[in-house]
């Protein structure tokens, strides 16, 4: 696999985990506390928690590649929990 190839797929990746994190923080949860309606955090909570190990796989993955500083791979994985803080991830550091 090509480096184009590992920081493309992990591109997508931070994205996609951005992208469940945020639709699970303000859809899926308002719905379960608010409306009673907890379907959507089991969906949405499965497939953000399939993404967030993907991502913090992927991180760790591209730290030797990336030539990344042990701090960048910090920051990378903290971003992780932080609402926008994949898409920093991939716009600063991809």
């Amino acid at each position: 696999m090509t480096l184009k190839t590992k920081i493309s797929t992990f591109r997508w990746i931070s994205i996609l985990e951005g992208i469940s994190f945020l639709v699970l923080l303000f859809l899926a949860m308002p719905l379960k506390y608010f409306f009673d309606l907890p379907q959507m955090v089991q969906i949405i909570g499965m497939a953000h928690g399939v993404l967030f190990l993907a991502y913090i796989v992927g991180a760790v993955l591209m730290y030797s590649p990336l030539n990344w500083r042990p701090q960048t791979l910090l920051i990378a994985i903290v971003c992780s929990v932080i609402p926008f803080g994949p898409f920093y991830i991939e716009k600063k550091y991809l």
